[in-house]
């Protein structure tokens, strides 16, 4: 054997001991996808006055274990009125009467009703009460819904929606809450 054939048997031998001896390279798993989580710290609702009335006000929208708790204040009521309060399906605020916002936000397709207790729509909330100077101190809560992370019980970018009777929590779907006074879409905060 010639010396060049050697030197190629030699070359063979060890590229070939080099390849047994070496395993794989270890490639990682993609790591899982993430799941959708609410990212919103709180959200507000600026609402402007609807239907020729004189109500607005701001509220704060804060995620409670069970829902979203709604706070702040909203003026120009008659001294001492009750008004129903509801999230409505869509963040549109244009109609001079706010039927742009559609109907009560109802994720769960259910009867309308009283948040506290049985069956009722993810926008559904208890009245709200106007003092002697027709301004009322809010401090409400939606029921199982969401605030940010885009779940279908998700309020933000809907519309909370003041009417201008109080809700009689009974009358399908909308508690003869009558007209819209104020009407504000939910922004949300990271």
């Amino acid at each position: 054997m010639n010396a060049a054939a050697r030197t190629a048997l030699i070359a063979a031998a060890v590229l070939a001991l080099s390849a047994c001896g070496s395993a794989p390279p270890k490639t990682k798993a993609p790591p899982p996808a993430p799941k959708p989580v609410s990212t919103a710290q709180s959200g507000q609702a600026i609402l402007a006055s609807a239907s020729g009335s004189l109500v607005s006000g701001k509220l704060k929208l804060t995620p409670t274990a069970d829902g979203v708790r709604l706070t702040g204040v909203i003026g120009g009521f008659a001294p001492n009125s009750v008004h129903a309060i509801h999230i409505h399906e869509k963040g549109d605020c244009s109609a001079v009467d706010a039927s742009s916002a559609g109907g009560h936000f109802n994720p769960g397709m259910s009867a309308h009703g009283k948040a506290d207790s049985g069956t009722h729509h993810g926008g559904d909330m208890d009245n709200i009460t106007a003092d002697a100077e027709g301004v009322a101190q809010v401090d409400a809560h939606a029921r199982a819904v969401t605030l940010g992370g885009g779940a279908s019980n998700d309020v933000a970018g809907r519309a909370v929606i003041v009417h201008a009777a109080p809700d009689d929590y009974v009358t399908q779907p909308t508690g003869n809450a009558g007209a819209r006074l104020a009407c504000g879409v939910i922004s949300v905060s990271h």
